[in-house]
């Protein structure tokens, strides 16, 4: 009996909205790097909430693909982000994910100083240094903006602003007063074995869930639907009513979530999620509302980065819907986890190259068009030659 070969995928097919992205971008290093450089250099990432920096000094850290930054509440009541690098040696000067550095900022390695404004305070050995400037070398300031209560940052200023990022989701978030959130758990992380993009892939892939979610199809009882809103940004939403399946848990959460009277109607037993290009993720509930990220860490590992906050609500029944809406997506995370990660380990397959799209999975074909546009060596069926990744994105780029 012959062996079935994998079927290789034809050029016209890696280009085709009707085909998933080639396997070799999800677990190739140069490939991430031209992602580093093109995509999330311009990006906008969440840091933390505002309510997550409460007092001056407080500041709360984020890494990405080699970046460290930290924001702070300043002593005017202002943000302000800063490379979380000293201008000396370059070690990092804040530890952690979060804290509170009460007065200066002191590198652990050699002293230097600096005010939470960013100025060059105190040099050691001052005398030891020629022509020494300190105004030459005041931290680096990263631009940051907060919209919607969160405090963003960008590394470079070559994409879109804010604004428009946010564009298409400000008017919908905004219904939650999210700008009065509180933290209900505090930021946490979530290492997993895969490409970011198989994390944000499967975020948008609506047809999985009464698969592999039991307890969320329950709730949501073949309500979820997506759409592509445009501008890189996916919405997703179902309805929690006439809850199906053995969820005690889906079932309790029905019962006992309360009214949230400034919400329309609409959106009293709505749960909502959008995805925003590239990596960022809003899950919007009655009861509370959550960030998430998928920051990549390598070309086959990614960090999951999650908030959860709620509006101020002492009701007995707000505080059990909260509760059951925690360990439910819990128990959906770690299933997640589990199909995001054996995904991965298929994408080495020599067996796999790509595969079909349905008409339906408008989310996954818009993210992998955005890509070919703006990385079009993801076009191509097979990773070009050790070293030549960036060569090839480069002459598709000048070729238009």
């Amino acid at each position: 009996m012959s062996t079935p070969k994998a079927i290789p995928i034809r050029a016209r097919d890696a280009q085709s909205e009707g085909y998933t992205l080639p396997s070799w971008i999800y677990e190739n290093p140069e490939f991430l790097d031209l992602e580093r450089e093109h995509i999330f250099a311009g990006s906008w990432q969440i840091v933390c909430h505002d309510c997550d920096l409460p007092n001056p000094g407080d500041y709360q850290t984020l890494d990405l693909l080699g970046d460290r930054v930290f924001a702070m509440r300043q002593a005017d009541g202002g943000i302000r982000a800063f490379h979380n690098v000293c201008r000396h040696r370059a070690s990092r000067l804040l530890d952690g994910t979060s804290g509170n550095c009460p007065g200066r900022i002191v590198c652990p390695y050699h002293a230097w100083a600096y005010e939470p404004s960013g100025e060059l305070a105190w040099v050691p050995f001052n005398e030891e240094y020629e022509d020494l400037d300190p105004t030459d070398y005041g931290l680096v300031e990263v631009e940051s903006e907060v919209a919607l209560g969160f405090v963003f940052i960008r590394l470079e200023a070559n994409g879109p602003s804010l604004e428009q990022m946010l564009a298409p989701v400000v008017e919908e978030l905004a219904l939650y007063q999210t700008e009065n959130l509180q933290p209900l758990s505090g930021l946490t992380v979530r290492d997993v074995n895969c490409n970011w993009k198989n994390g944000t892939d499967n975020y948008v892939d609506a047809l999985h869930v009464r698969v592999a979610h039991p307890g969320l199809n329950s709730l949501l009882n073949k309500t979820y639907t997506l759409q592509y809103v445009g501008d890189g940004v996916h919405r997703l939403h179902g309805t929690v009513e006439n809850v199906i399946g053995t969820s005690d848990l889906a079932v309790r959460y029905q019962q006992c979530l309360p009214d949230v009277d400034f919400l329309p109607e609409s959106h009293k037993r709505m749960w909502l999620y959008y995805m925003v290009w590239p990596n960022l993720a809003f899950n919007i509930y009655p009861d509370q509302v959550e960030f998430m990220q998928f920051i990549p860490v390598s070309a086959t590992t990614s960090r999951i980065r999650f908030g959860t906050y709620a509006l101020e609500d002492d009701r007995p029944d707000m505080a059990e819907a909260r509760e059951i809406n925690i360990r439910l997506n819990e128990d959906v995370g770690t299933e997640d986890t589990k199909l995001i990660e054996r995904v991965q380990a298929g994408m080495s397959s020599r067996s796999y190259q790509h595969g079909p799209l349905g008409k339906n999975e408008i989310c996954l074909r818009a993210f992998a068009q955005r890509m070919r546009t703006l990385l079009p060596v993801s076009c191509e069926p097979e990773a070009p030659l050790i070293g030549q990744v960036a060569q090839r994105n480069a002459e598709l780029l000048e070729r238009g």
